[in-house]
């Protein structure tokens, strides 16, 4: 059951409620504030908008940020009752604080059915004349996947520059990297750099003030979406093979926005919107979601405003749908502009046993490269037994050297890091960690490169190994490392923390919209720091294996510059049609898809339209495109008002007279909600979708139906007729369930299918059928 407010008075509501709350706020603080401006506003006698803020909003030296691209306003470091001054002026649309966000964070391009020289590398010359802005914590730019050997010219429309600074000079660009910029001026407003100093210093001994990537985050998403080839790669003897990102020649654009230890500050990404689509790229790639695990509405987010201004430009905008998963309603990024991207896991494991002294085996995963145990048996303890939760969790300061000394330690995980809990256990004399996952974290499992000895086991194991060390008096325990195997069964499984639907601001909207590889993924590492990121590591690393949906959307984002590349005609919504509609929904097994936190089957809530199949996605027969003014139309559906929809759209809206229906957005999924507080019968709902023609000219398409149990699904007309006169064709899909008998599964939900099929394509749309009561 779900529960949603109504969005009619909200924003004025909101206004009037920042307001008051401003005006009697006795913290006198200074923050930073985004202001919307009505840009048609301005009065003639300024010479620009900058020049009108300056003299009539705020101070000239208080202003942070000028935004005029995707976004009309600005930001600025002022009081709470400065602010509430600004907020009278009736040319504000909208303001809000700015709040600080978070990341989210080699087989993998051959997983998605991209094979060299057939297919998409081929047909699309690898993107070469495709630019992909990544938003993140920079770049190492030294590193072989960013090298222009054989490149051709910069593409003619780049307008961006290569912004030098610490330790990053005008050779650090090159034909690859086209343009790189940095944006810290949120940051250094909120004085609260990772190293400590305050007033808006930045520490230069763990920061770099440049696109330089002192973190490891951007370097790996971006040569993830679009690393050149690496011979020889691996980490550590890990995923030993060639390293290449999905579009190997596409040209790469860096914002860095997130700065160490410290997050990313919506002033700076929305004015690394603004720069990048003047700039000219083609896709942008975003692996960053709020910090509180919860979704503001559209216009007061300024990833879902920025990447409206890219989308109604043309610029594609892969986002990562969050690690809060398994949870249901976790999944972030829910703006139906964006391409919101889980994970799944690839045909390729680092699998590690622990052998217990009672002869059991168990099988986890570990990246440790160290000294191995050579077999040898360690006594086996686990701190957790003494009922102290730190100690259970091995934080800091928290285990008994006389303990653990020389011993092999069980540490739950949570709460810190998990290759900082080996830090820990090292530092009071243990030689080795078992990592054991509690409830929330199921079965699903996450390769380190741990300092210390480690395996990495499921809750199940956990428990039995725990289970071992309290039935006899000395326990014992080895732990054996087994390299890289590939062609693991089953893949892709969907990733535990992959953020999970239903959507919580418009559940009418499936999200995710698909999944992508997103766990144990190998690409480019900065040279800043070792491969688990701590301050203790001083290991130097040219790969680092990840997971998270952070890796996720740059797969996404690097197809996205294929797709582009070889259908220059077709639009962000064409795009992320053609990947959602012939996106696989079984694994390697032929079997359906599993949810790695349960075994168990898994569902659209978990993974969308399904798995990304790059091949497939080329030539998809059919798309689902969606215009500006369709997107206006769904804003009005969900009740914003003309004013609050300009704050995402940047000019007013007319909406009908007759409100539309959200459902009705031509999206490539179907979501049906049903009231459960209507008293029971046959209830019905349809919905209206158009299809464009990408295929061959004369084509003909018969539908095929899977209803969800409960559910009947008619599709009029049942055939779909193209020709060189009819390119598009809209038909009427009817659900209808007898809510009284509708018996949901687990999540909340039951879950069918309608395709669209011609003898070569299959165009596949999930759909939903929920009950919720909208508040």
């Amino acid at each position: 059951m779900g529960f949603l407010l109504p969005k009619s008075l909200l924003s004025l509501f909101l206004l009037h409620f920042f307001l008051t709350t401003l005006v009697n706020s006795s913290d006198q603080t200074v923050k930073t504030y985004i202001f919307r401006i009505d840009r048609f506003a301005k009065p003639s006698i300024f010479p620009t908008h900058y020049h009108w803020y300056a003299s009539e909003f705020a101070d000239q030296s208080t202003i942070l940020h000028v935004y005029d691209t995707v976004f009309h306003g600005f930001s600025a470091v002022l009081t709470p009752s400065q602010a509430a001054n600004v907020l009278q002026n009736p040319s504000v649309l909208a303001a809000f604080e700015d709040r600080r966000r978070q990341l989210h964070t080699t087989r993998s391009p051959q997983f998605l059915g991209l094979r060299n020289q057939r297919g998409l590398w081929s047909e699309s010359d690898y993107g070469s004349d495709v630019i992909v802005g990544v938003f993140d914590t920079g770049v190492w730019p030294e590193r072989r996947s960013f090298s222009d050997l054989n490149l051709g010219p910069i593409p003619s429309k780049w307008k961006g520059v290569c912004q030098i600074g610490s330790k990053f000079t005008s050779r650090n660009c090159n034909k690859k990297i086209i343009g790189a910029r940095f944006f810290a001026k949120g940051h250094e407003a909120s004085g609260r750099f990772g190293g400590g100093i305050i007033g808006g210093g930045i520490n230069e001994t763990v920061e770099f003030m440049s696109p330089r990537d002192a973190d490891g985050h951007g370097t790996h998403t971006a040569s993830t979406a679009t690393g050149r080839y690496s011979f020889q790669a691996s980490m550590s003897g890990y995923a030993p093979g060639i390293a290449k990102g999905v579009a190997p020649k596409a040209r790469l654009a860096v914002y860095k926005v997130c700065w160490k230890n410290s997050g990313c500050f919506d002033s700076d990404i929305l004015a690394a919107f603004d720069a990048a689509v003047n700039d000219g790229v083609d896709v942008i790639s975003i692996s960053i979601g709020g910090g509180d695990g919860i979704s503001s509405p559209y216009y007061l987010d300024p990833i879902a405003i920025g990447a409206y201004g890219a989308v109604s430009r043309g610029v594609f905008v892969s986002s990562s749908a969050g690690n809060d998963g398994p949870n249901g309603m976790s999944v972030t990024n829910l703006a139906p502009w964006l391409t919101t991207v889980g994970a799944g896991t690839i045909d390729r494991n680092f699998p590690a046993d622990i052998v217990l002294g009672n002869g059991r085996k168990f099988s986890g995963v570990s990246l440790y490269s160290g000294t191995p145990l050579s077999g040898k048996m360690y006594p086996l303890v686990y701190p957790g037994k003494s009922g102290v939760l730190s100690a259970s969790l091995c934080m800091e300061n928290s285990l008994d050297p006389n303990l653990v000394r020389g011993k092999i330690v069980i540490c739950d995980r949570g709460s810190s890091p998990r290759v900082a809990k080996g830090m820990v256990v090292k530092k009071a004399g243990g030689v080795g960690m078992i990592l054991a996952n509690g409830a929330s974290n199921g079965e699903g499992l996450i390769g380190d490169a741990h300092l210390i000895p480690t395996c990495a086991v499921g809750a199940n194991e956990g428990d039995a190994i725990k289970s071992y060390v309290s039935s006899v008096k000395v326990a014992t325990a080895t732990i054996n490392f087994r390299g890289t195997l590939i062609g693991i069964k089953p893949a892709p499984v969907v990733a535990s923390f992959s953020g999970r639907g239903p959507n919580g601001l418009n559940p009418e909207i499936l999200k995710p919209d698909l999944i992508a590889p997103g766990v144990n993924i190998l690409a480019a590492w900065t040279d800043a720091v070792g491969p688990t990121g701590l301050d203790s590591d001083t290991r130097k690393t040219e790969f680092n294996i990840l997971s998270g949906t952070s890796m996720a959307a740059p797969h996404v984002s690097g197809a996205a510059a294929l797709l582009k590349s070889a259908h220059p005609d077709w639009g962000p919504a064409a795009i992320r049609s053609a990947m959602m509609t012939t996106a696989s929904v079984t694994d390697n097994r032929f079997q359906p898809m599993t949810d790695e936190s349960t075994g168990a089957k898994s569902t659209p809530y978990d993974f969308g339209a399904g798995h990304l199949n790059l091949d497939l996605a080329m030539d998809p027969g059919l798309v689902y495109d969606i215009t500006n003014d369709d997107y206006v139309a769904f804003l009005c559906s969900i009740g914003y008002g003309p004013r609050t929809i300009q704050v995402i759209t940047r000019s007013p809206a007319n909406c009908p007279v007759k409100k539309p229906s959200p459902e009705n957005l031509n999206y490539p999924s179907i979501a049906a909600l049903f009231s459960s507080s209507i008293s029971g019968g046959s209830k019905s709902k349809t919905f209206v979708r158009t299809a464009t023609n990408v295929g061959l000219v004369n084509s003909v398409y018969s539908v095929r139906i899977e209803s969800p149990k409960g559910a009947e699904v008619t599709v009029k007309p049942a055939t779909l007729v193209f020709s060189e006169k009819v390119k598009t064709i809209s038909y009427a899909v009817t659900v209808t369930v007898d809510t009284k008998n509708l018996v949901l599964d687990d999540s909340g939900a039951v879950f069918g299918s309608l395709s669209w099929v011609d003898g070569k394509h299959v165009v596949r749309s999930p759909i939903v059928v929920t009950q919720i009561d909208l508040l």
